[in-house]
């Protein structure tokens, strides 16, 4: 006789996760959220207080190859945040707030302390967007993952009035670009990364460079803009918004620019955090597969009137901010 169990599902493991999570997944519940967790699905209030025409905005996305850091550091506790602030800054710069998230965990072997981990990352930075994390699917499937490994995907719902939609359509020559840093990484190139690193330095390595450890440097959190970026919106006309992920800065931000127009970038207006330098020197990566693949130490990018941008400048810094301007949209 052969067991479920013995075959490599364990339904107790999978309970057991539900009872560690249950408490602090509820703490991030609002007066939307209408159903606990544990149901077939989740239900959301559609009610949206002060926005006309309310349009929802999704987005989904997985952390990719940064989970191979956390599996050798056995550090599960950031991924998760990686996870919901890479969906937010998606959203946030078509104009929206989030709503709520749901999250996917697959696993080869269930092990309900590491479950508990990556969704207290979940949970944590759910609350720090002020979003709810109102459902999710854990799935373990023995024989698809290695031991120890797991994968994670996400959706974010958000919300934003029709017409407050930030598209890029009125971007025009002349108009300025304001970057805003990153923390590293973020959750992108990390198999270029790995690649380039691990030939020559353990994640353990201790670096006066980097000053922490590697595997710390690269595990940084993705971090989120809403708090700051967000606020903004209603006070100035910000004409196009890119979140710098996979193709870098120039493919990312061409996303949100006609056509008919250019980016002309300065790339010394400021300077690449050490984790970059690092990476390229250890690989010898040429520098367009560095601009191509990585943020370079940008996260965001806010294109606005250049009319507009000291007062843009100025309010982010009210956010403790660091922006600055980094290029303007040109004719080809």
């Amino acid at each position: 006789m052969t067991t479920y169990k013995e075959s490599g599902v364990d339904i107790e493991a999978g309970e057991e996760l539900v009872r560690r999570i249950k408490k602090n997944v509820r703490s991030t519940f609002n007066g939307n959220v209408l159903a606990d967790i544990g149901m077939f699905g989740a239900f959301y209030k559609a009610s949206f207080k002060g926005i006309k025409n309310p349009v929802l905005v999704t987005s989904v996305d997985g952390v990719g190859t940064k989970l191979k850091i956390a599996f050798v550091m056995n550090r599960h506790d950031t991924v998760g945040q990686d996870l919901v602030n890479h969906c937010v800054n998606d959203i946030l710069v078509c104009g929206a707030k989030p709503l709520y998230f749901v999250d996917y965990f697959a696993t080869g072997k269930l092990h309900p302390e590491v479950g508990e981990q990556v969704i207290s990352g979940f949970v944590k930075a759910c609350k720090e967007n002020g979003c709810a994390l109102i459902g999710g699917e854990t799935a373990e499937m023995p024989g698809i993952y290695a031991e120890g490994e797991y994968d994670l995907a996400g959706t974010i719902v958000g919300v934003v009035a029709q017409h407050s939609i930030i598209d890029g359509k009125k971007v025009a020559s002349g108009d300025v670009l304001i970057g805003l840093p990153s923390t590293g990484l973020h959750t992108n190139g990390f198999s270029l990364a790995r690649a380039a690193l691990l030939k020559n330095f353990s994640l353990h390595d201790s670096s006066d460079e980097l000053g922490t450890t590697l595997g710390d440097a690269l595990l940084a959190v993705h971090r989120s803009y809403y708090r700051a970026v967000y606020p903004l919106l209603s006070r100035f006309k910000v004409k196009a918004m890119s979140h710098i992920t996979g193709g870098g800065i120039e493919g990312n931000t061409m996303r949100v620019v006609p056509k008919s127009l250019a980016l002309k970038i300065d790339w010394n207006a400021w300077t690449r955090p050490a984790i970059f330098n690092l990476i390229q020197r250890a690989g010898g990566v040429p520098e367009e597969d560095m601009r191509r693949t990585f943020n370079l130490g940008i996260g965001l990018i806010l294109i606005v009137k250049r009319s507009d941008a000291d007062k843009v400048i100025a309010a982010l810094r009210k956010k403790n901010e660091q922006p600055f301007v980094m290029g303007e949209v040109a004719r080809k």
